[in-house]
């Protein structure tokens, strides 16, 4: 990809996880991950065979058709762990760069209910418990 060429920058997160995703347009349809620590893959090597994961990833493309996701390069970069919030940091990533790319999709991708953050977040630890809900074991005596 060269470095002169246009591209869409959005952030998708979830949970800790964030998903940085830049969208080139006249692309091959390559989509390349860069981890926290620098270590580079390909989108599928990264969720290593797991077709879940990786269908969450690329939802957005795979709504608006193969051949519209032909038409774009990306380059990804995340932060943080997870593998689920990962997969869910990179879709929101793509949905966001669709819709500043063409907003004629919005109401495509509402339909699906892709547009919202997911809010949900680990429940804190309560004091005398092990773990949020956890209680220690029971005992008479």
């Amino acid at each position: 990809m060269a470095a002169a060429q246009k591209y869409i920058y959005t952030i998708g997160r979830r949970k800790q996880t964030t998903a940085v995703v830049k969208l080139f347009p006249k692309g091959t349809g390559k989509y390349n991950l860069t981890t926290a620590n620098d270590i580079k893959h390909d989108l599928f090597q990264h969720f290593g065979g797991n077709k879940y994961l990786l269908d969450t990833a690329l939802s957005p493309m795979l709504i608006l058709g193969e051949s519209f996701a032909k038409q774009f390069d990306a380059e990804i970069k995340i932060a943080w762990w997870g593998i689920m919030g990962q997969a869910d940091a990179i879709k929101l990533g793509f949905v966001r760069a669709i819709i500043e790319f063409n907003p004629e999709y919005k109401s495509t991708l509402k339909a699906y209910g892709l547009l919202k953050r997911d809010p949900r977040r680990k429940e804190r630890k309560k004091p005398g418990l092990k773990k949020a809900r956890k209680s220690p074991k029971w005992s008479k005596r």
